[in-house]
């Protein structure tokens, strides 16, 4: 496997766009599409809240009954949840006229919002939106990247990635877009995010890929402990590759397994470092736990934890803030049988062990604390299962963005 240029449509038969439909921001991309020249198979993941937007049930109802998918159009700036019927009514609309733009069933319309809860979304500007995005799509990796940046809200930058590997001397690509600065907490799943391939694989076996994998990506990151109600990751996969179905129990299974991992991964880890105010990435590792369960809520407990977050920010060795958190994760280790370690790009410090503080550097770990990527590791001596969670500081701005988000 190797990362690639591009982004959404780097795989074969895959085109992107982004345009400006004016839906709430001026004079930036608002609204974007994804379109495959040939029918996908397409798993997904939704979000845990019980509030969901209408664009979420829109697309649990595709993943679930619909044959087969072929585009996914998103727009930025309003939600459209907490809209009722109308919101529904709004998306059958959208798949209606997308659907007729692109020659598709309205079944085969994926439909992606991101924004203020409860506003309304202007349906004359939606239907623009739509005829310049069927327009503008392209292969070209430009319009990979303005598709990217028009998913965008309080992101601070675009998050693309592509990558392509070899299954039986059959080159298969993936490609992938996601969204996601705020409002961000490990629940599955806490973002908008598309993946693209143009392997052939079965829905049954994307699916339970994809929702295996999630376990371990985007459910370990948290920004602020909030769940959207927004929160979609979608895989379509046109087979376009030419490659033998890929069948759960072979190599190539593996194989492709690792690159979906690997995309999952690199954009998670993207979105929790650029958290909303964010100055830092903070990732936890927790080793030698007794169950994955117990490393896992140990990990996501001190990524979590506000306290931890702000000692970050102030580049404060705090200790004491990691060691509660962990106390009261929920999950049952020794406190006085485990070491604490602060990591850096070049260096690693022991901070706490069996019990009580070591004769550490203040300086030193002030200095590991100051890095754009921040690591602890956690051995809690009890096992052999691990797990990392990622998160970022919390900052003044933080609270700025959000106090004025409908502004």
């Amino acid at each position: 496997m190797k990362v690639i240029e591009g982004g959404i449509n780097a795989p074969k038969g895959f085109e992107a766009a982004g345009v400006m439909a004016g839906i709430k921001y001026e004079n930036r991309k608002d609204m974007a599409i994804v379109y495959s020249k040939e029918p996908c198979v397409v798993a997904g993941t939704f979000t845990s809240n019980i509030v969901k937007a209408a664009p979420v049930k829109w697309d649990m109802d595709i993943v679930e009954n619909s044959p087969f998918a072929q585009a996914v159009i998103v727009n930025t700036g309003i939600a459209n949840a907490g809209t009722g019927r109308e919101g529904m009514e709004c998306c059958e609309k959208t798949a209606e006229v997308a659907a007729k733009i692109l020659g598709i069933p309205e079944k085969a319309v994926l439909i992606g919002s991101t924004g203020v809860i409860g506003a309304k979304l202007p349906m004359d500007r939606i239907e623009e939106g739509i005829k310049k995005l069927a327009s503008a799509k392209s292969e070209d990796k430009e319009a990979g990247t303005d598709a990217s940046k028009a998913i965008m809200t309080t992101d601070t930058v675009n998050k693309e990635l592509a990558v392509s590997l070899e299954i039986k001397g059959v080159t298969v690509t993936l490609g992938a877009m996601s969204k996601g600065s705020g409002m961000i907490h490990p629940n599955m799943c806490t973002m908008l995010g598309y993946v693209t391939t143009d392997a052939k694989i079965s829905k049954e076996t994307l699916t339970g890929l994809l929702k295996e994998d999630v376990k371990d990506t985007y459910n370990m990151i948290s920004v602020d402990g909030d769940t959207s109600t927004n929160d979609t990751l979608l895989v379509l996969a046109n087979g376009l590759a030419g490659n033998e179905e890929i069948k759960e129990g072979t190599p190539e299974y593996e194989e492709f397994k690792e690159a979906l991992h690997f995309i999952n991964e690199t954009q998670a880890k993207r979105l929790a470092g650029d958290g909303e105010g964010a100055n830092a990435l903070i990732e936890c590792k927790v080793i030698n736990a007794d169950t994955k369960e117990n490393a896992k809520k140990l990990a996501k407990s001190v990524i979590c934890s506000s306290l931890t977050k702000a000692a970050v920010f102030g580049h404060d060795a705090n200790w004491g803030r990691i060691l509660c958190a962990l106390g009261y994760s929920g999950a049952k280790f020794d406190p006085d049988n485990m070491e604490l370690y602060y990591q850096g790009s070049s260096a690693s410090m022991l901070i706490y062990k069996d019990g009580t503080g070591t004769d550490y550097s203040e300086e030193e770990a002030s200095k590991l604390l100051s890095e754009k990527e921040v690591r602890f590791l956690v051995d809690v001596k009890l096992g052999n299962e691990s797990a990392t969670a990622w998160g970022c500081d919390l900052t003044y701005d933080y609270v700025k963005i959000n106090a004025d988000y409908r502004s």
